[in-house]
């Protein structure tokens, strides 16, 4: 959950989204201030996790 920090592959294979797919949905988690990238200026390796809002949805799911 929040704090737990996580690559786009290993967030594909978690949510069983094709790694091809998962670039989209990141940046709509993040455009909902779902998820949030821990550093943008990487291009490889990015770090994502779940925002406080991303947390409790989470949680209710």
């Amino acid at each position: 959950m929040e704090g737990d920090v996580k690559t786009p592959t290993a967030i594909a294979k978690d949510a069983g989204i094709r790694p091809n797919h998962i670039s989209k949905v990141l940046r709509e988690l993040k455009d909902a201030n779902v998820a949030e990238c821990l550093d943008e200026s990487v291009r490889k390796g990015r770090l994502y996790r779940l925002t406080a809002l991303g947390d409790e949805i989470a949680k209710e799911l």
